[in-house]
């Protein structure tokens, strides 16, 4: 059951839905800077994501005191990705700041979730997901904190929420093949980079 709620959060998921929300955000009233404020701000998460699962895959470093070793990345990107996908999805659905506060929640609700499926599965520490999901909703509610919740021509409602949902359903239970090409290429970055004077 876990594996089921992990696979909401794997990135042949998250970023495909990402995708079409940065299509969509550029269909919003705002436009092409939301897109890219919105895309800076995910790029910047999963960084952090993968700077620390290089550090411990190439390097082994750690925090060991807090059974720390890297930013689970399944959370980060649910935390950051549902929460647009459903203020997206639920845009015009009820007054805007009812519609933010509920589609926030549900998306925040479903990357701590997520969080939880990974702890329960092993994946992770519980360290770990917390510091995923902090940097996740960072990314969603910093947006909105600067730009306000995006709104989707009423024309357009139905369209986003089906092309989301189709998505979703496309993507759900396939699984990237980040962590293997982490764990392939660390070793060799970090040992280059020890080495250099």
């Amino acid at each position: 059951m876990w594996t089921a709620v992990s696979d909401l959060g794997d990135a042949a998921m998250t970023l495909p839905l990402a995708l079409v929300c940065i299509g969509w955000l550029t269909c919003s009233a705002a436009g092409r800077r939301h897109a890219v404020s919105w895309a800076a701000m995910l790029a910047a998460g999963m960084v952090l994501v993968g700077a620390t699962k290089m550090l411990y895959a190439g390097c082994g470093i750690q925090i060991r005191a807090i059974d720390f070793r890297v930013i689970s990345g399944h959370t980060m990107l649910a935390s950051a990705v549902w929460p647009m996908t459903c203020v997206l999805a639920l845009s015009g659905a009820m007054p805007l700041r009812a519609n933010t506060s509920l589609s926030l929640g549900l998306g925040l609700a479903l990357g701590a979730l997520i969080g939880v499926a990974r702890v329960f599965d092993e994946a992770h520490t519980p360290a770990e997901v917390i510091a995923g999901w902090l940097v996740g909703s960072a990314v969603a509610l910093a947006f909105v904190w600067r730009h306000g919740a995006p709104r989707v021509d009423a024309r357009y409602r139905a369209l986003v929420a089906g092309s989301l949902l189709v998505v979703s359903a496309v993507a759900y239970g396939r699984h990237a093949p980040i962590q293997a090409a982490i764990d392939n290429y660390s070793p060799f970055l970090c040992g280059r980079f020890a080495r250099q004077p």
